[in-house]
């Protein structure tokens, strides 16, 4: 049996409150800095937590639009949406100051996240408003992407990340939220949604066809009801399969 060796991530401090739960299982978090979800309160709990159990921290900026997740493309103008994230990161930044932590990685959250994979205009003002950070964090970004390729190309540090608890399109674009496949939430489905994606560079898609991928980093999103429950299996089964996290 080969080895290989992954990272699990989750979209937390989103208010859904099972953190402590959550991070002894994971390699990396994201935590929503005030766009879409958090506070600075929120923000300080979950730091601290990753701090406890040595896990890699990212800021997860999104739209500013609570009402909606940021889970909808916003009408918003470009200044301001700049304005906004880079508003975002500061915040987080005060709080990682404030309990001595390092910000590991950059992740935007949601409707940034999939406009800024296929839009390079939104992906280039996303860049240039991360610009500060472009030698000191990591980039999680979706392979094959806009916002992969435009940040090659400008220097950025990028980390390749896929998704276990969610379904692809053929282009590798995610399944809308808004159809019934969109997720997968079966923890078996998950680790067989995973296997060919950290062994062979392939994904399933919807379509039954295998596209090729790159991952370096697996998200199982916070908020999928049985996200512990994903997790949980993955710790045990993963072995079995000559995987072990990173």
């Amino acid at each position: 049996m080969g080895e290989w060796y992954i990272d699990i991530n989750c979209d937390v401090g989103e208010g859904i409150g099972n953190e402590a739960e959550l991070l002894p299982l994971i390699n990396s978090c994201n935590i929503a800095c005030g766009g879409h979800a958090g506070d600075s309160a929120s923000m300080e709990q979950v730091v601290a937590l990753a701090q406890n159990y040595n896990v890699k921290i990212g800021a997860h900026p999104s739209y500013p639009d609570k009402p909606n997740f940021g889970r909808q493309v916003m009408p918003i103008s470009d200044d301001n949406l700049k304005t906004s994230i880079i508003e975002q990161l500061a915040r987080f930044d005060e709080v990682l100051q404030n309990k001595n932590a390092a910000l590991h990685h950059i992740k935007a959250h949601g409707a940034l996240y999939n406009e800024t994979a296929k839009d390079g205009n939104l992906a280039k003002l996303y860049l240039d408003a991360i610009e500060s950070y472009r030698e000191s964090a990591f980039l999680y970004v979706p392979y094959g992407s806009r916002i992969a390729q435009l940040a090659i190309a400008k220097g950025f540090k990028i980390i390749y990340e896929a998704f276990a608890d969610r379904n692809y399109n053929h282009d590798l674009s995610l399944v809308s939220r808004q159809n019934n496949n969109a997720l997968i939430e079966n923890p078996q489905q998950v680790l067989e949604h995973m296997l060919p994606i950290i062994k062979e560079g392939v994904v399933k898609t919807i379509s039954n066809k295998r596209v090729a991928i790159k991952a370096d980093t697996l998200c199982i999103h916070g908020d999928t009801l049985s996200a512990l429950q994903i997790l949980m299996y993955l710790s045990q089964e993963l072995p079995h399969h000559g995987i072990q996290l990173k």
